[in-house]
C-alpha cells in the first residue's frame, strides 16, 4: 500500500477515559486521509499500525486502522 505522508505531518493518539483522542496538523490530517483513501482500495484484513516509533509523536498511543468486510 502505498501512502502519501504530507511534508510537516504531525499526529498524536491517546486514550482519554475510555476515548480514543487523536490530534493533528493540518499536513496530518490530510495524511490520515491519504491513509483512510489508500486503505480503502486494499483487501479486507489490511491494516496499518502507527505509534511513537512509526508516524506519531513521541508517546502516542499505538493505533491500528483496519478494513474489515464491506
Amino acid at each position: 500500500m502505498e501512502i502519501k505522508w504530507e511534508e510537516g505531518f504531525k499526529i498524536s493518539a491517546d486514550i482519554e477515559n475510555n476515548t480514543v483522542h487523536i490530534s493533528a496538523n493540518k499536513e496530518g490530517l490530510k495524511s490520515l486521509s491519504n491513509i483512510l483513501l489508500s486503505l480503502s482500495e486494499e483487501k479486507n484484513g489490511s491494516h496499518i499500525h502507527l505509534d511513537e516509533y512509526n508516524s506519531l509523536e513521541d508517546g502516542s498511543t499505538e493505533l491500528i486502522i483496519e478494513k474489515v468486510d464491506d
